[in-house]
């Protein structure tokens, strides 16, 4: 169990309604200014490693501002999101680092956005951003030197999860009875004392220091109404911040626990490649969300007597999707009702992983293009090399990858069709053969 801690309370929090960083590396020591940091960006399909990103300038500080950009200066930048700017905004708003957003922001970042947001400077990540004519969106901040760099999150693009979805396999999905997953668990990081970073119910798993990072260890108090909700909660998106937050108001004084089921229960009641994200990126997904209290990483599939019983819960909630039984047929919430503490909950918001994917196809990947990768490509590196082409919406060499494609299709067919034929003359050649062997020579007579 991972503990979260993201609740703040008023006199945790500055004069211009921030919230203070405690365990920041430049909050440490009492500063002389108040310091705001500044951070943009199109925040569609957001992951964990925008979450970091937001982690890593909020300690640079004492207050982060977020611009987000609509879906027109996107598209004409980047090509068409897959979220709309509304879903963007307040899935940027749900992040706990973020104090304050700003919708609409500029796609090139300029001192005036920093001065008009009273921002000192501004953090973005260390890779380069493009105008849709090839220049650098912070060149001016970088010249007046009110630009910071951070470290950009390896193992996580949204190239990478687009190209999971799409290619339908499950190398990504953690295996516990692999022998190499448990030497790259054991490595995976340990808590500072080199115990279990949680507690109670769950499969132990060591944690990354990333995880840590991402978790603030906050105890329940008395008072508090404590929630369990479980589930996969892959791809964390709106939908699940929808819920989480209507969740949270269910409660004066909420203390929300999420259990995350290992990735083989999701495959389990999921099917096809799901999860898309494997648990160690889910853990940091959930944990990133601000009304999120703690995780119980691997929970049981079915909300026994231990668990509730052990984290005290009050009240057990569930969202519209279906509920699936357990592998031995059994309903998994069946204590929880029991005791008169579950309910079914309707955020309003119907959005699924599937309904993600089906946006990516129609929206960012033409139809014709995803069928001819995943039909007429073969080779793993050139269909991702393919899917990466089409996501960042350069026609012209789109273009050229599908004529391309398509005479490889042809030539492959006519070589599939050429065999043939000649199977078929080589057939006919030997019955010939054969019936002549089998005739008595008449020129003999």
């Amino acid at each position: 169990m991972i503990k979260n801690g993201n609740h703040t309370t008023e006199d945790e929090r500055d004069g211009a309604g921030c919230s203070k960083s405690a365990g920041s590396e430049c909050s440490s020591e009492k500063r002389k200014r108040f310091i705001r940091v500044w951070c943009d960006g199109c925040y569609d399909m957001v992951h964990y490693g925008h979450s970091n990103q937001l982690r890593q300038a909020k300690a640079m500080g004492d207050c982060l501002i977020v611009g987000v950009h609509t879906d027109a200066e996107i598209s004409k930048h980047k090509g068409p999101p897959v979220f709309t700017q509304e879903e963007r905004y307040k899935m940027v708003r749900a992040i706990k680092w973020v104090d304050d957003i700003v919708e609409g922001a500029p796609y090139v970042t300029t001192l005036e956005t920093l001065d008009k947001y009273n921002c000192d400077f501004c953090v973005h990540g260390d890779d380069i951003t493009l105008t849709v004519d090839g220049k650098d969106t912070y060149e001016e901040v970088k010249q007046a030197d009110r630009y910071r760099e951070c470290k950009r999150t390896q193992g996580v693009s949204t190239t990478d999860l687009v190209g999971r979805m799409l290619l339908m396999t499950k190398a990504h999905h953690s295996n516990l009875d692999n022998p190499d997953y448990r030497e790259h668990a054991d490595n995976f990081g340990k808590g500072p004392k080199g115990n279990s970073p949680w507690t109670g119910v769950s499969q132990f798993l060591q944690t990354s220091q990333k995880i840590i990072q991402f978790a603030s260890g906050k105890e329940p108090q008395p008072g508090d109404t404590i929630i369990y909700v479980a589930g996969a909660f892959d791809l964390f998106h709106i939908g699940h911040v929808d819920f989480l937050e209507m969740v949270y108001k269910r409660a004066e004084r909420p203390y929300v626990i999420v259990g995350l089921h290992f990735d083989q229960q999701v495959n389990r009641y999921k099917g096809k490649n799901y999860p898309i994200m494997n648990i160690h990126e889910r853990t940091l997904s959930v944990l990133a969300c601000r009304y999120v209290s703690e995780v119980v990483i691997g929970a049981p599939y079915t909300v026994d007597k231990d668990l509730l019983d052990h984290f005290k819960v009050d009240l057990v909630f569930h969202g519209k999707t279906e509920v699936f039984p357990d592998k031995d047929g059994s309903d998994p919430y069946t204590e929880p009702k029991k005791r008169g503490i579950f309910w079914t909950i309707d955020s309003g918001n119907n959005l699924t992983t599937d309904d993600i994917v089906q946006r990516i196809i129609e929206n960012r990947f033409p139809p014709i293009f995803y069928l001819i990768c995943m039909e007429c490509v073969h080779d793993p590196f050139l269909k991702i090399t393919l899917l990466n082409v089409c996501l960042s919406g350069n026609f012209g060499i789109l273009f050229f990858f599908f004529f391309h494609i398509l005479r490889l299709h042809y030539e492959v067919r006519n070589q599939k069709k050429e065999a043939k034929e000649m199977a078929v003359i080589e057939a006919m050649r030997r019955r010939e053969q054969a019936q002549q062997s089998q005739c008595p020579d008449r020129s003999s007579h």
